[in-house]
């Protein structure tokens, strides 16, 4: 399967559609549909944007991708099985690989314990590699 990463003009106009009450409303709502993989890497990208450390050009860049995830329409329907969303899951990880350097030990740590919390206990290697 191909990766559909959205361009910039699409993450600046997405970035328009974060909230932090959206952010969680959204993760809530499609947990255990989206996957580990897609919930863990927006727990990853939210406490790195409101870490005190992360500068603010990298917080708009996260900020646009996390609004992307928000959207309810984007590249791939979130409603078709399986794929819809490779998008999401696309975008975050583009993300990542931006802001790699302003995600902390502490950072990955929370996110992990947070999946913990809705998870139960998960097999840490569906979550391997996408932080590096």
């Amino acid at each position: 399967m191909a990766e559909i990463i959205p361009d910039d003009k699409q993450l600046q106009e997405s970035q328009k559609h974060y909230s932090e009450v959206g952010m969680w409303q959204k993760i809530m709502k499609v947990a255990k549909k989206a996957g580990i993989k897609v919930v863990y890497l927006a727990l990853i990208l939210y406490y790195t944007a409101t870490a005190s450390t992360t500068p603010m050009k990298q917080k708009g860049i996260i900020y646009g991708a996390l609004g992307y995830f928000i959207l309810p329409f984007d590249l791939i329907p979130d409603a078709i099985p399986i794929v819809g969303y490779s998008d999401d899951l696309a975008a975050l990880i583009a993300c990542v690989g931006v802001v790699i350097t302003c995600i902390t030990p502490e950072i990955i740590q929370k996110a992990q314990d947070k999946l913990h919390d809705w998870f139960g206990d998960y097999d840490k290697k569906d979550i391997e590699g996408l932080v590096k």
